[in-house]
């Protein structure tokens, strides 16, 4: 164990946090990391990296971009916090709401946790209803109902995910298996009158990347506008880095493209990019909706920090920067490094598949086929993402330490890092085939 691991685990529980951040998929113990500019991060030992974890997404033009470092700073003289509203957070919900046409009203919150939660407090309120349907291998942050994996049943109350929840806080979760229509389907056809909502990832994301089904999506839409429940599209991830309107937009505008009408979550939650690498996320949504948010309504929320001036700089500054030509450099850069990982792979006959939703992807080592739901991505071979994800450590690139993650581009990665990722992803494959003569 190193002198930053044992001075981390002496005060932080598990020396991080937060879990995500541990390597206890890949092995090996962090080193702390000093500082980040463009592609590149540096640890505490003075090592530069190409980065391709990205701060889990909120980094989608690159580390230390200077206009948003400078728009931190100028706001930052001004003052920290006011526990008021600030013009800039109104032209940043505005610009969300500008560029997701969904999310009719906007309410800043600090984490993607905060709003999904709040997201689901509202559409029982509406509703007067409790049931709320959840997805294996959804993640929607940490609040005790979101928290539950299935039941014994498809469409049964789950159970708790995690020591401290209680049966009673998951209770009224229902769990079922990702992308199943008639296990959905079925569902309403059992509790239909008790269901709030449904909550789903637009493309999951935190299983690894998966496409949803097609249709699937519209499916929700559908069967909760016709049973009287909200839609809740969880784009914290996904919003404004899957694509210029996020994932919705992705499916939106293929659907205009096949001459389908487009179709519309009740409620949408984001987070990551807006906030530009600082704690900022968001509910959007249908106007009559988002007015029974209090003080207009008789829904709860508040949060001292929310739209907190500081951070709300860096959100404004990424997004007014996240241009279609910037979109379309993460496009090129996700493809590029897509392609050529999996040619890499293919030609040495390493066995994989690739997950995509928009310019998010991920590699899934010892699967045929892209999977499609979370049993499905846990048959992959998670030994072999250990050694490649310390393989190319060694070689300057970070991976994301775990194999359930997205692997995160940016606009300021150059063809360059996509050629040495792509090389040393080869050479690994090399040694693979070699290991295995």
């Amino acid at each position: 164990m190193s002198q930053y691991s044992e001075r981390a685990r002496a005060i932080l529980p598990g020396g991080v946090n937060s879990p995500v951040r541990a390597w206890n998929g890949v092995g090996g113990e962090p080193v702390p990391i000093a500082e980040a500019h463009g592609s590149r991060i540096v640890d505490a030992d003075g090592r530069e990296m190409i980065d391709l974890v990205a701060s889990w997404g909120p980094a989608i033009l690159g580390h230390a971009r200077p206009e948003v470092v400078a728009a931190v700073q100028a706001a930052a003289a001004k003052g920290l916090s006011f526990g008021a509203t600030t013009e800039a957070e109104v032209e940043l919900a505005e610009i969300i709401r500008d560029r997701y046409a969904p999310a009719e009203r906007v309410r800043l919150v600090s984490t993607g946790t905060e709003a999904t939660m709040t997201a689901i407090r509202l559409a029982r309120a509406a509703t007067g209803r409790q049931k709320f349907i959840k997805f294996a291998g959804c993640y929607h942050g940490h609040s005790d109902a979101l928290l539950v994996a299935a039941g014994s049943g498809l469409a049964t109350a789950g159970v708790p995910d995690s020591a401290g929840v209680t049966p009673g806080a998951a209770q009224d979760t229902i769990v079922l298996p990702y992308g199943d229509e008639a296990a959905l389907t079925d569902a309403f056809a059992e509790h239909g009158a008790e269901i709030a909502a449904v909550i789903t990832e637009a493309a999951p994301a935190n299983m690894g990347v998966i496409a949803p089904p097609a249709g699937f999506n519209r499916l929700i839409a559908s069967l909760c506008r016709n049973e009287g429940a909200v839609m809740i599209l969880d784009e914290v991830l996904t919003g404004f880095r899957a694509g210029p309107a996020g994932y919705w937009g992705v499916e939106r505008d293929h659907d205009v493209a096949q001459g389908l009408e487009a179709w519309s979550p009740d409620l949408v939650t984001f987070g990551k990019v807006i906030g530009g690498g600082l704690p900022v996320a968001a509910l959007g949504g249908r106007r009559d909706l988002m007015e029974q948010l209090a003080p207009l309504g008789p829904v709860y929320q508040a949060g001292t920090l929310s739209g907190n001036p500081v951070a709300v700089a860096a959100g404004l500054a990424t997004m007014r920067l996240l241009t279609d030509e910037v979109h379309a450099r993460v496009a090129d850069v996700a493809a590029s490094l897509v392609d050529g990982v999996s040619k890499a792979l293919t030609e040495r006959g390493v066995t994989h598949a690739v997950g995509r939703a928009g310019t998010l992807f991920s590699i899934f080592l010892g699967l045929e086929e892209a999977p499609t739901t979370f049993e499905e991505v846990s048959r992959q071979d998670t030994e072999a993402f250990a050694r490649l994800f310390h393989a190319l450590r060694r070689e300057g690139v970070a991976l994301p330490p775990s194999a359930y993650e997205a692997w995160f581009v940016s606009a300021a990665h150059t063809a360059h890092d996509v050629r040495h990722i792509v090389s040393t992803v080869a050479h690994w494959a090399d040694g693979e085939v070699a290991a295995r003569a």
